[in-house]
């Protein structure tokens, strides 16, 4: 059954008592609160989990090895035979394998090859391959595959972390800006309705002609209209926020009405600054999606190198010591001239299969770095067309801010002039309207100029937390 929790008023949780009705939740603690409980946040931390469980899987074909092996055999009353065979096996990163163990055998029917004499034989060797195999082997592969896929789960958490606080962000602009819209919206209509009350008081004694209540009250009626749809604008805004209102990524919150984002005379625009242009200039080691293609050209060089390994032919040589033990004691005895050694050697004539795969291995890191070059070149264009799109912004809300005191000064005169008979309701219901717009366009450049600030973060890759 989902629960709904209301997102309480704590100091912990990030929010700040503006006062005793209404608390603030920033941007700054609404991304973090994003990060530390969203499932996806949780989601992308389990990438690094994965890249070391597979670290540890590829290791493990590193692991020394105990085996036993027995066989027996028995037939009318008779052991035909019995071999028991038993020891350690430690493979080694420069693919040469050591092992050492004890053999006992014996029966009516025993192979003489597997004769052991009756103590058994002790034995300790070597093997490793001179030819296939000497510089690099699949164990050896696939460790170092699982290494660099370790640095990629990474970038992969990145990436998570990168679309998962871009679309949050700009959720919470969006809110930010229904919000402060309605504010405005509200004063408006406050303004309106008082006006409207005085047109009318002054229509009753005379002063105001008749016709100027209807304009007031159709005024009164359009400034109803526009704050209904920015309250409903800002209601679906705060449904939309609170889906990223999470509580450990299982239970999740509502943003209680009480809450609101800062007021938009409290937020500063912002600009493209140095470090962001430096982002820019070594996007390739900074964006994760970009390091991830590299992660993935440099896994397929390894199997580019083993596949070149396997052009090579198979050599493989074996050295066991042995010795039968005296006693209790397994070296006494022990002569150099017992032991056993054995060579394997193969090689395709055509190498068609090899060759065939060597050449499939190299035109995949061809296909890879031509992705890699497009998919740069890509990301470097939206990061550009951000970081313009925020000092454009920038420049706007600059010239705007004037405006909007312009039309302030405008609307005071005229006010002032229709106190005094000197101007009509129809100056007065234009000049506000269009000090309305100016305040409302303002906010939206605000919100805009932040969410191009978000949008040139993710284009470039560094939203996830380092």
């Amino acid at each position: 059954m989902k629960h709904l929790v209301y997102l309480l008023l704590l100091i912990p949780f990030g929010l700040i008592g503006q006062n005793d009705t209404a608390l603030i939740l920033t941007f700054e603690d609404f991304l973090a609160r994003v990060e530390s409980h969203h499932p996806l946040s949780i989601q992308a931390n389990l990438k690094i989990d994965e890249g070391k469980a597979n670290l540890r899987k590829a290791r493990g074909h590193f692991d020394p090895k105990i085996y036993s092996d027995v066989s027996q055999k028995y037939f009318t009353d008779k052991q035909y035979y019995n071999i028991s065979n038993s020891g350690l096996k430690i493979p080694t990163w420069y693919g040469v394998e050591f092992s050492g163990g004890y053999a006992q055998n014996d029966g009516v029917f025993l192979n003489p090859e597997n004769n052991t004499a009756g103590a058994g034989l002790w034995h300790a060797g070597v093997s490793m391959s001179v030819g296939q195999g000497l510089f690099i082997d699949k164990r050896r592969a696939e460790l170092k595959k699982a290494k660099i896929f370790t640095k990629s789960t990474i970038a992969g958490r990145e990436l998570i972390y990168n679309d998962l606080l871009y679309d949050a962000g700009q959720a919470y602009w969006s809110w930010f800006e229904s919000y402060n819209s309605v504010l405005i919206y509200e004063s408006a209509l406050e303004v309106t309705q008082q006006r409207y009350q005085s047109v009318k008081q002054g229509a009753l004694y005379g002063d105001k002609p008749s016709i100027d209540t209807v304009e007031a009250s159709i005024q009164v009626q359009n400034r109803m209209i526009s704050l209904q749809e920015g309250e409903l604008k800002y209601k679906n805004a705060t449904a939309l926020l609170s889906v990223y209102m999470w509580l450990e990524g299982i239970v999740p919150l509502e943003i209680a009405t009480e809450t609101r984002p800062n007021f938009s005379n409290e937020i500063d625009p912002i600009s493209a600054d140095s470090e962001l242009m430096l982002n820019l200039d070594s996007i390739s080691a900074t964006h994760p999606l970009l390091r991830s293609y590299q992660y993935k050209i440099e896994q397929l060089e390894i199997d580019k190198k083993w596949k070149e390994e396997q052009i090579k032919p198979k050599l493989n040589l074996k050295y066991n010591a042995i010795n039968q033990p005296v006693g209790n004691k397994a070296l006494d005895g022990y002569n150099l001239n017992n032991y056993t050694w054995g060579v394997e050697f193969s090689m395709p004539i055509f190498l068609r299969k090899e060759r065939g795969s060597l050449q499939l291995a190299k035109l995949k890191i061809n296909e890879a770095e031509l992705d890699l070059f497009a998919k740069k070149a890509g990301i470097t264009y939206k990061a550009q067309a951000a970081i313009n799109d925020l000092l454009n912004t920038k420049s706007q809300l600059t010239i705007y801010e004037r405006t909007v005191k312009d039309y302030s000064q405008l609307l005071d005169g005229e006010r002032k002039m229709f106190n005094a008979g000197e101007s009509s309701l129809f100056m007065v219901n234009s000049r506000e309207s269009g000090f309305i717009k100016t305040q409302l366009k303002y906010i939206q450049l605000l919100a805009k100029n932040h969410k191009a600030g978000l949008t040139a973060n993710y284009a470039l890759g560094i939203l996830s937390p380092k």
